[in-house]
């Protein structure tokens, strides 16, 4: 591993860990294409090393959140025992499937949840009201995240940092440490079935992973100083981004493939 390769990795690290802990999202949507971009990674093995890296940032995020009250614990429990199972689900699924069609519906739900997000004005003391259906609602969006993480190597903020604000009501703030505390388990799951497939690169996911944790606190501090529609906003871009950077791969793919 060379110096400059070092360098890279931690850059991707500070960037990914300030997006983690102002969006409340893994890093994933950062860590994937930059591997792929910047470094040659196969798409693959971008996606299993981006889960291991993942882990880490999560946990720091995650107590950044909670010493400021700002986690629905509750939630973040319905949301992991469904991501737990999808994420295993998704794994095993990503040596397995073409990813093509599940690129252009994560593309899909991306744009419309941006769009939405442009007109949603978060409220930040806002709390969940629990019922049978809640709880299964819940577990249905974990689920869902949980089969996307494993196959696109995203920690699942992307999706349920939207839900929990559009859905749910949840107030800002909350929904990015609740979605961070839902990644544990899942990175977790799911990185130890990477491993067992050989499908993640664990040095680079430690370098990305210890650069991404200071980070994250930064970008902790951002996200409790802006407002909430300013934060919604810069979500709703961060989303068109990730979209777009997929369409682009995917058209090259296309291409490639005629």
């Amino acid at each position: 591993m060379t110096t400059r390769r070092i360098a890279t990795l931690a850059g991707v690290g500070l960037l990914a860990g300030f997006f983690s802990g102002l969006f409340g999202v893994g890093g994933g949507i950062v860590i994937v294409p930059l591997l792929v971009l910047l470094l040659a990674f196969p798409q693959r093995l971008a996606s299993g090393t981006s889960l291991a890296a993942i882990l880490p940032t999560a946990i720091a995020g995650s107590i950044g959140y909670a010493v400021r009250g700002e986690v629905d614990w509750v939630a973040a429990g319905c949301l992991a025992v469904g991501a737990i199972a999808g994420s295993l689900i998704g794994t095993w699924m990503l040596a397995r499937i073409s990813q093509g069609w599940l690129r252009w519906a994560f593309v899909a739900f991306q744009l419309i949840m941006a769009v939405s997000l442009f007109f949603v004005v978060p409220a930040r003391e806002t709390s969940l009201d629990y019922s049978v259906g809640t709880v299964l609602a819940l577990a249905g969006v974990g689920l869902f995240t949980g089969i996307l993480s494993g196959l696109l190597g995203v920690g699942g903020g992307v999706i349920v940092v939207p839900v929990m604000l559009l859905f749910f009501g949840m107030g800002d703030l909350v929904a990015k440490g609740t979605s961070l505390v839902m990644m544990i388990p899942t990175a977790t799951t799911g990185t130890i079935s990477n491993l067992r497939n050989r499908n993640s690169d664990l040095r680079a996911a430690g370098i990305i992973g210890l650069l991404a944790i200071p980070a994250s606190f930064g970008g902790i501090a951002v996200a409790a100083a802006i407002p909430p529609q300013l934060g919604s906003i810069l979500f709703a871009l961060l989303l068109l981004f990730t979209a777009s950077q997929l369409i682009i791969k995917g058209l090259k793919e296309r291409r490639a493939g005629a």
